[in-house]
């Protein structure tokens, strides 16, 4: 199945922007999506009706992981067919660095290159479109963090993510460590968005159970966020919901049973789903301090996210009861008729009993060592603040108050007793 579209804007005069757990009517929305979107179980094969279109030469940005698993050799025979050459980068590992992104495209300058296809995990559709934006574009890109505008249109990315998570196909947004800093640079702009995007469940299957949790809970807090943030509105609204409730239905059976196609299915269009509703709302404070203990643990982003979750809701709750209640109510229909204090707090026990049954785990259980992160925790609650997104919470933290949730966080423990 296929979507076409690029920017959708609308009039709606029931139409909502969540403003601190207050609703405002009647306000011009817009929806940004890839220009087109394919998924479903076999859609790779739809890569033949997009690449003559982009160019005569595409660099491959992928890991090593895919090419030991074929899938390499299996997009180039496609592009061949289609009388398209091909480079490969895979150079990326778990976390995008500005390294890669520099190496990928020096890879892409070298070759001559046309357009960018992206095949991997966030960190690899990530690194693509950075380097993406770097083709066309000199400024540093702490400029972008800090402010600026990208000039030029980075060439097009076609985007094909073969983890249910990250949503990074459909952003307008990429996060780069930058290595010198140590700190996780966000940057979000609508012509970041990819051209074209593929997602196709099958290309899932191989994933291992910890990514398989890593990713779906990312993806799951994409969608929490989305609902919660100052910036949704009624569109976001409603696939942050469906988005929610799938995956809640489904993360525990590709977890248990990673070769159960449906689940995957339904997880990698739940991740999608979420991915435009929080590239079109925004994430929140889960994301804004999560940046900052992947960049200086190298926690993978999604368990990092796990890690914070319940006690991010737990500390948001009085500015969100009534949202959270929405979202208690539209998983599980047994609290239709709870007040919104019960509703909400069950929603955040599912959320809880969701995180002990994938077994995740505190910071202090995975092994972060106690003394660096209390020396660390001014500067992550800094750059945490800094990336903005805490700003878009329902309940804004203060910097003192971001500390102190680290400190919970750093022994929570997912249990509902």
């Amino acid at each position: 199945m296929s979507i076409a579209c690029r920017l959708i804007t609308f009039h709606v005069y029931h139409f909502f922007l969540n403003t601190g757990g207050k609703k405002i009517m009647d306000v011009i929305g817009s929806i940004r999506m890839p220009k087109v979107v394919h998924y479903g179980e076999g859609s790779i094969e739809k890569l033949r009706l997009e690449v003559n279109q982009l160019g005569k030469r595409a660099l491959i940005v992928s890991d090593n992981p895919m090419n030991e698993l074929g899938y390499i050799n299996k997009l180039q025979t496609l592009l061949t067919e289609c009388n398209v050459d091909s480079s490969v980068y895979l150079g990326i590992d778990s976390e995008t660095k500005d390294t890669h992104v520099e190496e990928a495209f020096t890879t892409f300058q070298k070759d001559e290159c046309d357009f960018i296809i992206a095949l991997g995990g966030g960190s690899c559709i990530d690194a693509a479109k950075a380097a993406a934006v770097r083709v066309n574009n000199q400024e540093d890109f702490m400029d972008y963090v800090n402010g600026a505008t990208i000039q030029h249109e980075p060439v097009p990315v076609v985007a094909i993510p073969t983890t249910a998570g990250t949503g990074s196909e459909v952003t307008d947004a990429f996060v780069v460590t930058n290595t010198s800093l140590d700190i996780k640079m966000m940057i979000k702009q609508p012509v970041i968005t990819p051209h074209v995007a593929i997602v196709d469940p099958s290309l899932t299957v191989s994933v291992p159970r910890s990514l398989t949790v890593a990713t779906g809970i990312d993806a799951l807090s994409h969608g929490v966020e989305a609902f919660l943030s100052r910036r949704a509105h009624v569109f976001t609204d409603d696939i942050a919901l469906i988005s929610i409730k799938s995956i809640m239905k489904n993360i525990r059976d590709v977890y248990t049973n990673g070769d159960n196609l449906k689940a995957r299915a339904n997880m990698a269009l739940a991740s999608m789903q979420a991915g435009i509703a929080f590239s079109n709302s925004s994430v929140a404070l889960v994301h804004g301090m999560s940046r900052p203990i992947g960049a200086l643990f190298n926690i993978p982003h999604g368990i990092s996210n796990a890690m914070l979750l319940a006690p991010v809701l737990e500390f948001s709750l009085p500015d969100c009861q009534e949202q959270l209640a929405q979202i208690g109510r539209h998983i599980d229909e047994r609290l239709g008729d709870k007040s919104d204090e019960v509703a909400a707090k069950e929603f955040i026990s599912l959320i809880k009993q969701l995180c002990a049954d994938l077994e995740i785990p505190s910071l202090e259980e995975w092994g972060v060592d106690r003394e660096k992160f209390i020396a660390s925790l001014d500067k992550m609650a800094t750059d945490a603040l800094a990336s903005g997104s805490p700003s878009n919470n329902p309940r804004t933290p203060l910097k003192e108050e971001i500390i102190k949730l680290y400190e919970i966080c750093f022994t929570y423990q997912y249990t509902t007793s």
